[in-house]
């Protein structure tokens, strides 16, 4: 009888541990289930303030781009009244405007394109609007002259230089 009774006593044991064991193990399910879905929401959002990121960044480039065209215009006209004026002081006064706008256009991201005669000519950042005969062979595909300087914005030009192209 005592046999029997223990066999009896050790199911009631072992069908109380897993009694109390079972909510236990419910309850780990749900946390992982849990650990999962708060790993997905963060996934999610990471993706969501990166897209925002980079949202932002195109456009404030895209606000700056025009800005910086329109400097670039404004750079243009200084430097134009500056080697055409034949006062000093207002020639040193244009310099001194083209000299801030282009710091201005370089601290906004931009790069004036500025060829100097000889340069090979390259058809990525300057636009040939004229060309001149060369008598030799090895200026042939050089700037011969620099009409209006050109803008470029990280890697790609936004404004071609305008130049004049020896053939």
């Amino acid at each position: 009888m005592t046999e029997g009774a223990d066999d009896v006593a050790g199911a009631e044991s072992q069908g109380g541990a897993d009694e109390v064991a079972e909510p236990f193990r419910r309850l780990d399910a749900r946390l992982e289930d849990l650990g999962r879905v708060i790993a997905r929401q963060s996934q999610s959002l990471d993706r969501l303030l990166d897209a925002e990121k980079k949202r932002s960044a195109r456009d404030a480039a895209g606000a700056d781009l025009a800005l910086l065209v329109d400097l670039l215009a404004l750079h243009g006209d200084a430097a134009g009244c500056a080697s055409s004026s034949t006062d000093a002081a207002d020639r040193a006064a244009f310099t001194a405007l083209a000299d801030g706008l282009e710091r201005v256009i370089v601290g906004r991201g931009g790069t004036l394109v500025t060829p100097r005669i000889g340069d090979d000519f390259d058809a990525v950042t300057m636009d040939a609007v004229d060309t001149r005969e060369t008598g030799a062979a090895d200026r042939s595909r050089t700037v011969a002259d620099v009409l209006r300087p050109g803008l470029n914005v990280g890697p790609r030009s936004v404004r071609p230089a305008a130049v004049v192209v020896y053939r």
